[in-house]
């Protein structure tokens, strides 16, 4: 009896140990300039295989289109600031598409956190295991949240989980960034509680300072080891709202709440669209016109001691978890830790392109490609080897832009985008093969998605020279497509915009709401 009495004793003290009356937090960031690498790569939906829609992609260096077990542990180098986080965290790319010609330019990053909180729990929170695999969001839908324009995170709510929100700071909200009344079918759907926020991209361009549009993640937090590390449609569920805590179901981990935040460098475009109030320019490399399918995933890749250090210890806050002292393996001062992607070519700012990087991916939703809600199946993505072969090396930008990205980011700011008068070219190598019987464009557009790898021997894209693209048609049989066309260039882009530095937003308070429509 005495032995029992102990035990038990020993679990409540264990218990109230692990407890926490208060969130903690601590922000990720990330060195270097840009990504770790880029390109349709998606190791937990896709694995070993081309994916169906560009990625941008940070952390550890082992990253490729398979990853498997503790692989990342290995990786030579991480972009993140923490030198024991090898993990890998990635978003679907953003694209300005030109209303007046329809040719596409990636957005830059501006940059990207990692928000690691640390709810109020009677859980023991507990780092991540090596390889956990984790996805949040649908990125094949095209349907307004039936949550509306806010975030909802609570399970035991009547309406469906809503992870993911847009941010666009504006110095007035007249007119509103999104219509009043709003059921999401031709445009997004405000937060009733920030008029800054809400479900799709917003219909004006965001001026508020060091503030572009932002893309706004949110990851469940209670991993289910029944169903393993590699299952991401099942192993990670939401903690329920229990009073001011938020606890795990039995059976489950209680892990970071992580919130990505991705600040892209859309005022770089603003020169280059006339805002109406009824449409906006940019898509999601999946061909998402209305933001509604944003989406990330994650790759555990921390060495385990080093994590659940920083859960116990580290309460920086906006400071960035950095800042914290002692942290096993130290800071990371590699500034340059970058990859070849597996497959396709890296994309360089201002390059100009027809069609988004996977040829063939439609622009949907709104009313586009014949999609106004519900969702888009994407076609089976083609198998391809996996090495990161020379076909893979990123199309090199002329000396001149270089030169200058170089000055400017020494100095603290982002560099435009270089555009040219004259086209850029991109041309596929001979010709793109599509089968299709449909003269439907809906049915071509959400069907048929080829794929198209520019091989080492192609030269990079003479900007001075005006230049030709692929044109893709309605066909009836397998034939190479080689007919061009000229496209022209937008007028040069003017200035420099600033890199905002260690940052302390507003949308901080909100972070630490205690509410689920709070965590953002």
């Amino acid at each position: 009896m005495r032995f029992t009495t102990a035990t038990a004793l020993a679990t409540l003290a264990t218990l109230a140990s692990a407890a926490k009356n208060g969130r903690t937090f601590a922000v990720l960031r990330f060195n270097g300039d840009g990504f770790l690498t880029e390109g349709p790569m998606d190791p937990v939906v896709s694995p070993g295989i081309q994916s169906s829609h560009y990625h941008s992609i940070m952390g550890g260096s082992n990253f490729g289109a398979t990853v498997e077990g503790n692989q990342l542990l290995d990786s030579k180098c991480t972009t993140a600031k923490i030198k024991n986080d090898k993990s890998n965290y990635w978003i679907p790319s953003l694209f300005f598409q030109d209303p007046k010609n329809g040719t596409f330019q990636k957005v830059p990053l501006f940059y990207m956190n990692v928000y690691y909180f640390f709810e109020a729990t009677d859980d023991e929170i507990v780092a991540f295991p090596p390889g956990l695999k984790m996805l949040t969001g649908d990125a094949n839908t095209r349907a307004a949240p039936k949550s509306g324009g806010a975030l909802n995170l609570d399970p035991d709510s009547d309406l469906p989980i809503q992870p993911v929100q847009w941010t666009c700071p504006r110095s007035s909200y007249n007119p509103p960034s999104y219509p009043v009344g709003s059921d999401g079918s031709t445009a997004g759907i405000v937060d009733p509680n920030n008029k800054g926020s809400g479900a799709g991209f917003p219909l004006y361009p965001c001026d508020g300072y060091a503030s572009p549009l932002r893309q706004d993640i949110h990851f469940p937090s209670c991993y289910n080891e029944t169903a393993g590390l590699d299952n991401h449609k099942e192993n990670m569920l939401w903690p329920h709202n229990e009073g001011f805590k938020q606890n795990c179901p039995a059976g489950t981990k209680h892990v970071p709440h992580m919130f990505i935040e991705v600040y892209w460098n859309t005022p770089l475009f603003d020169d280059f669209w006339t805002p109406d109030g009824k449409n906006q320019p940019f898509v999601l490399s999946n061909g998402d016109a209305t933001g509604y399918s944003s989406h990330a995933d994650f790759i555990a890749g921390w060495e385990t001691n080093t994590l659940q250090t920083i859960i116990d210890t580290c309460d920086a806050g906006d400071a960035g978890m950095d800042q914290c002292p002692q942290i096993p393996g130290g800071l990371n001062d590699n500034n340059n830790c970058k990859i070849k992607p597996d497959f396709g070519t890296i994309l360089n700012a201002g390059q100009i392109i027809t069609d988004l990087p996977v040829v063939g991916k439609a622009v949907t939703g709104w009313g586009k490609g014949g999609v106004s809600g519900g969702s888009v199946v994407p076609p089976a993505p083609s198998k391809s080897s996996s090495s990161k072969a020379a076909d893979a090396t990123p199309v090199s930008s002329s000396p001149a832009e270089t030169e200058a990205a170089g000055s400017a980011t020494s100095k603290g700011y982002e560099a435009s985008p270089t555009v040219k008068a004259e086209a850029t070219t991109t041309s596929a190598p001979g010709g793109a093969f599509i089968e299709s019987s449909s003269t439907s464009v809906a049915a071509v557009e959400t069907s048929v998605e080829t794929s198209v790898e520019t091989p080492a021997t192609t030269p990079a894209p003479d900007a001075d020279t005006p230049g030709s693209y692929p044109e893709i048609k309605t066909i009836w049989d397998i034939v190479t497509i080689t007919l061009t066309t000229t496209v022209p260039a937008p007028e040069p882009t003017q200035g420099l915009h600033r890199r905002a530095p260690k940052h302390s937003h507003g949308h901080a308070a909100r972070h630490l709401g205690g509410s689920f429509a709070a965590r953002r």
